[in-house]
């Protein structure tokens, strides 16, 4: 698959319908592929709740747009703000690392990566305090 400009504005037409104003492409070769690889097309407004992923790091590169991406430690406190945009950082979040990201432009696209198969976040991978 070759991702260009068309295949990243369906994926922002498609996130700007959606209720929750993101929606992803999963670019595994399979739902049993060891790793995850997906974009995701995120529009202002959308809701990242604090998270955590306890079993694996997550990286994370801007294709397109301007986001956040926010670190806090245990007791829930802001502790870093890291500013993405297209060539700027390559961020490695790890594993455990409570995190959330605003988006702040429309059109904003993010390629993701992580350890292992897909599964949705449990509980305690989800801030409550």
């Amino acid at each position: 698959m070759i991702i260009e400009g068309k295949i990243l504005d369906e994926l922002t037409a498609k996130a700007k319908a959606s209720p929750r104003l993101r929606c992803n492409l999963d670019l595994r070769n399979s739902a049993e592929d060891k790793s995850q690889r997906m974009l995701n097309a995120l529009e202002p407004g959308t809701i990242m709740p604090i998270h955590r992923h306890k079993e694996t790091s997550e990286t994370c590169v801007c294709i397109r747009g301007h986001f956040e991406e926010y670190f806090y430690d245990e007791e829930g406190n802001l502790t870093d703000t890291i500013d993405m945009v297209p060539w700027g950082v390559v961020l490695n979040i790890e594993a455990g690392q409570w995190h959330s990201l605003k988006c702040l432009e429309s059109g904003t696209v993010l390629f993701e990566a992580k350890d292992g198969p897909y599964h949705p976040l449990e509980e305690d991978e989800i801030w409550n305090g």
